[in-house]
């Protein structure tokens, strides 16, 4: 590839991850735009968007760059922040920094780099593509591979992600050695792009507590809440049991009742296990990087960041079978597959 003159518009946030990516860019002879993308934030939380506009810029001119901001508060508000509140109000556990990706990063801002004549758009994602398509980052303890599900062929074949081959230390050290500013700056943490933040906490100014009922798989009324919206099927804390006995083992929630406000919990049994398994889950939304489905195919997957890969089949575009039961399943999740270190894409679990 004849990387001179090709232009990538690279989503600088102010973070090292970001700031790195840019440079090996611009050091691999692409030329290239750094651009901050400004998103919605509620006036209760303290601002942090303009010091983090404030590091990009720091870093592009040290690169000499030039530098854009892109006004992404609309998409934000509506795509990411109002889907997540509509989500839980429902009683589904969704999975923001998903959709952040998908209407943000890969939406409002793919879409305006390739208006602007973009070869490529580049972010400081730990994944990795190859031949067109989707792998894990190299760094296992930063793979964000899992975010990128909803990525389609198209936008695969214009991505580049100048740090899924090198682990996180080895980003620092480039950034030390580059003499960028954000070299030493902390990983940012909590809901994509509003910051260190308990999700609980944030939907709690848009969603009322209300005390309600924990029952036990007999329903009985064991314990309290502060409200059945913010709980997740497998959580274990957040709840109060009041009915104690002297051997009590942990309890698990295993399922909710939105209307009537209540969660039941149970102990795990001694192998381990929860009385709601499931081995057969149906998705919506489905989307497969290649445009294949893999029907039939032994593949692994994940409910959850981080999670422990788990055997599946893919029986069709939209129902999968894990090879043993799971309890930790819930609506609103995303489901992501993969072959290996390959994404294959995913969908969101009802």
């Amino acid at each position: 590839m004849n990387k001179l003159r090709q232009k990538v518009y690279v989503g600088m946030s102010g973070g090292v991850d970001s700031s790195v990516s840019a440079a090996l860019l611009k050091k691999d002879g692409f030329d290239v735009i750094g651009v901050f993308i400004k998103v919605w934030q509620p006036d209760w939380i303290k601002c942090t968007w303009k010091e983090d506009r404030i590091d990009a810029m720091r870093v592009a001119a040290k690169l000499d760059i030039p530098f854009v901001t892109l006004d992404l508060e609309k998409e934000y508000k509506e795509e990411v922040v109002d889907y997540m509140i509509r989500e839980y109000k429902a009683g589904n556990t969704p999975n923001p920094d998903v959709m952040c990706n998908r209407h943000v990063k890969f939406g409002g801002f793919y879409k305006w780099a390739m208006d602007q004549g973009a070869d490529f758009v580049a972010t400081g994602h730990y994944a990795r593509i190859k031949n067109g398509k989707l792998f894990a980052g190299a760094d296992s303890n930063k793979d964000q591979s899992y975010f990128l599900w909803t990525l389609t062929p198209e936008q695969i074949s214009r991505t580049l992600f100048p740090v899924g081959n090198i682990n996180k230390t080895e980003v620092r050290k480039i950034a030390t050695k580059l003499g960028l500013s954000t070299a030493e700056k902390k990983d940012s943490q909590g809901l994509c792009f509003i910051g260190k933040i308990d999700v609980k906490d944030f939907l709690s100014h848009y969603i009322e507590y209300k005390k309600g009922n924990v029952l036990n798989e007999n329903n009985n009324i064991i314990g309290e809440h502060c409200g059945s919206y913010f709980f997740t099927i497998g959580e274990r804390h957040g709840f109060t049991i009041t009915k104690k006995t002297p051997n009590d083992q942990p309890y698990y929630v295993i399922s909710k009742d939105i209307n009537n406000n209540t969660i039941t919990v149970a102990n795990k049994a001694v192998e381990g296990s929860l009385p709601n398994a499931k081995q057969e889950i149906v998705l919506k939304d489905t989307n497969w990087n290649q445009g294949q489905i893999f029907t039939g195919k032994a593949l692994k997957a994940r409910s959850r960041f981080r999670e422990t890969l788990q055997d599946i089949i893919v029986l069709n575009d939209n129902i999968i079978s894990f090879l043993k039961p799971q309890y930790s399943l819930s609506s609103g999740q995303s489901l992501v597959i993969y072959d290996g270190d390959e994404c294959l894409g995913g969908g969101i679990i009802i």
